[in-house]
């Protein structure tokens, strides 16, 4: 058996985060450690963790950060103690998701095909009827959504290769993780999972979905909390995601695309009053993208699978929940 260490955020919901812990501490699968990152919280979080800490010390690490990290950053702070530490997988838990006893199992299970790097498994909503998601897909309009999300539980998708794994819920090689690098700390939060799959993808890694690996989730707990910070960080993570990672074999086609749905939903935004953070955001990315040209090059230099590799793995059509791109792409085209 390898070892597994999960890594778990908290940022001013120890309440939540206590319930985690006490799901990932009955897991079936015993060889694990669970490193909480605390980013930075302001409430009573670092009195109730170290209390959990010194109850359950043989299982439970706690690191503390004087500032948010972001998802992102504060994932790679784990994710370096478990490098550290000699670890064979790291896997990441939303700190508002209750596990499975068998969640973590049957993402080692998943995970054991040599060219495997990455598993991802069933992450419902709390109420265990519809699905949060079953991973990540990365569509030819550069626009990223996680798979049957809203779908009925019983519809999840068979068990399998996919795309990309939400970060929620998932499992990772630390082989990969050297190979690859960590998550890209400039995305802060929201596509750091996606890009981290796309880049696993282009240097020939695979990603394997597991229906039996079942969590439960309280979806956007977080961000409820923060308005406009969903709004920023979208307008400014997707076109670093697409600048980083899309061949050059892809770049016109699927840039085409996602520069014109990127412009209809930023005037979406204006429209609903998001102006501050939607022109935040497009500016930010206008600034980051200098550096993710420096980036796209090595990512691009170190690929080792095809471009119609990637496109064969790509979601054929616009996003399910893009109700406006449909509507408009109806009135020009027979298209629905």
């Amino acid at each position: 058996m390898k070892r597994v260490a999960i890594v778990v955020l908290n940022w001013n919901e120890v309440d939540d985060t206590l319930k985690c812990l006490d799901s990932l501490l009955i897991q079936n699968y015993k060889l694990f450690h669970i490193v909480v990152v605390d980013n930075g919280s302001t409430d009573n979080s670092k009195m109730l963790l170290d209390k959990y800490q010194a109850k359950h010390s043989d299982n439970v690490e706690i690191i503390y950060s004087y500032k948010n990290l972001g998802f992102a950053g504060g994932v790679n702070a784990g994710i370096k103690w478990a490098l550290k530490k000699d670890f064979e997988y790291v896997a990441l838990f939303n700190n508002d998701a209750i596990a499975d006893k068998d969640w973590l199992q049957n993402l080692v299970d998943a995970i054991q095909p040599q060219e495997t790097g990455i598993s991802t498994g069933l992450l419902l909503n709390e109420d265990g009827k519809t699905i949060d998601s079953t991973g990540d897909w990365y569509s030819i309009w550069g626009l990223p959504f996680p798979r049957n999300r809203g779908d009925q539980r019983i519809e999840t998708s068979k068990d399998g290769l996919i795309f990309g794994a939400t970060g929620g819920a998932s499992l990772y090689k630390i082989e990969m993780l050297k190979n690859i690098g960590l998550f890209d700390e400039d995305f802060f939060a929201y596509y750091e999972d996606v890009d981290i799959s796309f880049r696993a993808q282009l240097t020939g890694w695979k990603v394997a979905y597991s229906s039996s690996a079942v969590a439960y989730h309280k979806q956007g707990v977080t961000s409820k909390k923060m308005p406009g910070f969903t709004v920023y960080q979208t307008f400014k993570n997707l076109p670093l995601l697409f600048l980083k990672n899309v061949p050059d074999g892809l770049l016109f086609p699927v840039g085409i695309r996602f520069y014109f749905a990127y412009t209809m939903m930023f005037f979406n935004a204006i429209a609903k009053g998001k102006v501050v953070p939607a022109i935040k955001g497009a500016w930010m990315s206008f600034v980051l993208g200098f550096r993710k040209i420096s980036e796209r090059r090595k990512i691009q230099k170190d690929r080792r699978v095809s471009t119609k590799y990637i496109k064969s793995i790509l979601w054929n059509d616009l996003p399910p929940d893009q109700t406006g791109l449909r509507k408009l792409r109806r009135f020009f085209t027979d298209e629905k």
